[in-house]
């Protein structure tokens, strides 16, 4: 008897283990080291100016239809707002003003949204900050909340789109040297974007 005592004893301790584990183990996974669309950073110095974009780098995983039509399913369609890679919204902050694409874009902290198109794509820069993807999670109501209003687009600018020579399978957002500035390069698939920066005054 004794023994068959034990026996449930063990088995309810593991049961409490396994119960009080769970939620650590579900935290844990949230660890940026651990996403399945991981962070990144792209970064440059332009004169005096310091750039530096975060966000996080999706991977194709089988679909072969990224950026196209919403009636072909596409996973980003053309005209959609996008949060430019996954998880929480993309951000760019910039120590300078800049040039973006021939427009001014002051010293600061912003929200890198975009709208994809089948030979164009707007780049949103928006002022609110802390956002998963285009919503933010308020603390007192504990629910998501619209994020993102064209409102605080502080800057919007239209680049065209192109090709890449090669897939790139994982979303990657680089800086290409040019002169006078840079480019913000945005790959994935076989679709590339950029967008051409400079420091004020250059």
């Amino acid at each position: 008897m004794r023994t068959v005592r034990q026996l449930a004893v063990a088995i309810a301790v593991v049961a409490l283990a396994v119960t009080t584990l769970a939620p650590v183990l579900v935290a844990q996974d949230l660890h940026p080291s651990r996403r399945p669309s991981p962070m990144g950073m792209a970064r440059t110095t332009l004169d005096d100016t310091y750039v530096s974009v975060v966000y996080s780098r999706p991977y194709k995983r089988g679909r072969d239809n990224i950026f196209g039509t919403e009636e072909s399913g596409a996973l980003v369609p053309f005209g959609k707002l996008w949060r430019t890679g996954a998880n929480e919204a993309t951000q760019l902050t910039t120590t300078g003003d800049l040039v973006v694409a021939g427009q001014s874009l002051p010293a600061g902290t912003y929200s890198v949204f975009t709208t994809p198109g089948p030979e164009q794509w707007k780049v949103h820069f928006n002022s609110a900050l802390g956002l998963s993807g285009t919503v933010r999670f308020n603390p007192e109501t504990r629910k998501a909340e619209e994020g993102y209003t064209p409102e605080n687009d502080v800057l919007v600018v239209t680049v065209p789109s192109g090709s890449t020579e090669e897939e790139v399978d994982q979303f990657t957002i680089s800086f290409d040297a040019t002169d006078g500035g840079a480019d913000m390069v945005l790959r994935w698939i076989n679709t590339e974007v950029r967008v051409p920066v400079a420091p004020a005054g250059s």
